[in-house]
């Protein structure tokens, strides 16, 4: 088993900045992806970026490319979503994941998930 825990969330203005972390523990050993999602309320959720577990081949949403970056700390087991020129859009809570394999946006397709981290911007 693996856990997840985000860390991060918080109030911002439009323009801002927030990291969010997300600390994996127990059988990290078999992990292959992390990848961060997001709902806002009374949507559905949706993808925003992946990394794999040793760090390499980020890939973004369009909706987030250019504003937002995936790292991880291996020291840490700790992976990163730096989010920066924050929109009201970008109001939602945002969740890691993590997956045995090869995945990108695919929620189904991640085995682990985490409980959440609730980010708003404000206009």
């Amino acid at each position: 088993q693996v856990r997840l825990v985000e860390s991060g969330g918080g109030l911002v203005q439009a323009g801002g900045s927030l990291t969010l972390s997300c600390a994996a523990s127990g059988r990290t050993f078999s992990l292959y992806t992390i990848g961060w999602f997001r709902q806002a309320p009374g949507k559905e959720r949706e993808f925003v970026a992946r990394i794999t577990w040793r760090g390499g081949s980020p890939y973004y949403a369009d909706s987030v490319k250019g504003r937002f970056t995936v790292s991880r700390d291996s020291a840490k087991n700790t992976v990163y979503l730096q989010m920066n020129s924050l929109k009201p859009e970008d109001t939602a809570v945002y969740y890691c994941a993590a997956a045995e394999r090869v995945v990108f946006r695919e929620a189904p397709m991640y085995d682990y998930w985490g409980q959440g981290t609730q980010a708003t911007v404000s206009s």
